[in-house]
């Protein structure tokens, strides 16, 4: 009963508030969330005892809406404009329902609510939980564990967020021409966020969190599709993401255990989202800029696309990287870069690039940078240094499936390969 609550509720919040939302107003997004929280609520009283309903996402929207109602009669608040609220609480009909002319609204309002929770007005490290809660119908202890953050503390962080919105006077709209490209960077680097935080989780028992993932994937497609999004840099978001999410059958094996990419059965790699993949990456070509999703989608098109491992085209990956290292000079996109070269010249070039790197300091917290240079020693035939290695990034890593990859790294006696 309580799982197919919460796997409504999933489904269904984000729907909801976001509806809510264009009713009451951006300023009232907390009580909009309330509504739906409530209703959720009395679904888990109430259907334990008469049962499950024919339409359970219909019952949770004739519930919202009545909870809407009785709050619109009782807040003062809404006194002036109770009869235009109550007009505009015919909510649309269920997704279990025929499609109907609200779902264009409902994609227009999804966007909306996109753009709110990317408004220059809210912190950075608010907007991406924002998004998560409002548009992901996520709960705060998932999006807590996500962002490595406590409960109490993400907490806060929504409540402040809410509140700027109000003093702010943030609208529930599409931003005016002026502030357009900067606000869809913004709602961009957010979706990049969403999904990379999927993609390789930084807490729990898995490595892959397909359910973020696919959220971000569902919003990116909302954004290229509508015209406010359609431009090249969306499309290549949306590519790095499709080309990415089709490897994620041979992630891991059957077990939960991470695979590596030389390891991976490509046979398991979905085919259909490579060719969408391949077909945004075109529409992404239009025009003459050239963003780091470009660069990345393109490195991640070239592993789609080679036979095998063997096969791969590290000279144009490493050339890739070589654009992305200037137009993102971090430490991780250099040391992915020395991965890359260790591929083209060889491990001790790759050794070499990677302790040179500017700030390796950072470096020293992060489990992959030892992982790598251990597996270039490995390669190396230097067993002890990379017994050392592995040893220190299996102290650093934090997900059972890293650790269980480092642990048969060390068994193995550090063999060579691609971490």
């Amino acid at each position: 009963m309580t799982a197919a609550v919460e796997h409504l509720f999933r489904h269904e919040s984000a729907r909801l508030v976001t509806v809510l939302t264009r009713i009451f107003g951006a300023e009232h997004l907390g009580l909009a969330e309330d509504v739906v929280q409530e209703s959720f609520a009395r679904a888990l009283q109430t259907w334990p005892v008469q049962g499950i309903p024919d339409n359970p996402a219909a019952w949770i929207m004739r519930t919202a809406r009545n909870q809407a109602l009785d709050v619109v009669r009782r807040e003062k608040n809404f006194r002036d404009k109770e009869e235009q609220l109550i007009q505009r609480l015919d909510l649309p009909p269920s997704r279990t329902d025929p499609p109907t002319s609200h779902e264009d609204g409902l994609a227009d309002d999804t966007l909306r609510m996109m753009f709110m929770c990317c408004h220059p007005e809210i912190p950075r490290e608010a907007q991406a939980a924002l998004a998560l809660k409002t548009l992901c119908g996520f709960s705060i202890p998932e999006i807590s564990r996500a962002f490595l953050v406590s409960e109490e503390a993400l907490a806060k962080r929504l409540t402040r967020a809410r509140k700027r919105i109000q003093e702010a006077g943030i609208r529930f709209e599409l931003p005016d021409p002026p502030e357009l490209a900067e606000r869809v960077s913004r709602v961009l680097h957010t979706l990049y966020l969403l999904f990379n935080e999927g993609y390789k989780a930084s807490v729990g028992d898995q490595l892959v969190r397909p359910d973020i993932c696919a959220e971000a994937l569902r919003l990116a497609r909302l954004l290229a599709q509508h015209e406010t999004g359609q431009r090249p840099d969306t499309h290549a978001l949306l590519a790095l993401m499709l080309l990415h999410a089709a490897r994620f059958p041979a992630r891991v094996d059957a077990h939960g255990n991470l695979l590596r990419l030389r390891d991976q059965d490509r046979s398991r790699w979905d085919r259909s989202l490579i060719s969408e993949g391949m077909v945004h990456l075109a529409q992404a070509a239009a025009g003459e800029s050239l963003t780091a999703f470009h660069l990345e989608a393109g490195i991640a098109a070239t592993h789609a696309c080679a036979p095998s491992y063997a096969e791969t085209d590290w000279v144009r990956v490493l050339r890739l990287y070589d654009h992305l290292v200037l137009q993102q000079p971090s430490p991780i996109v250099a040391l992915n870069r020395a991965v890359a070269l260790g591929e083209v010249q060889g491990p001790q070039a790759g050794l070499e690039a990677a302790l040179a790197i500017p700030d390796a300091a950072t470096l020293q917290r992060y489990y992959l940078f030892h992982a790598v240079l251990g597996d270039f020693e490995a390669r190396l035939a230097h067993p002890e240094a990379a017994d050392a290695h592995f040893r220190q990034a299996l102290e650093l890593a934090g997900l059972p499936p890293e650790r269980r990859f480092l642990q048969d790294r060390i068994r193995s006696g550090a063999v060579d390969g691609e971490t």
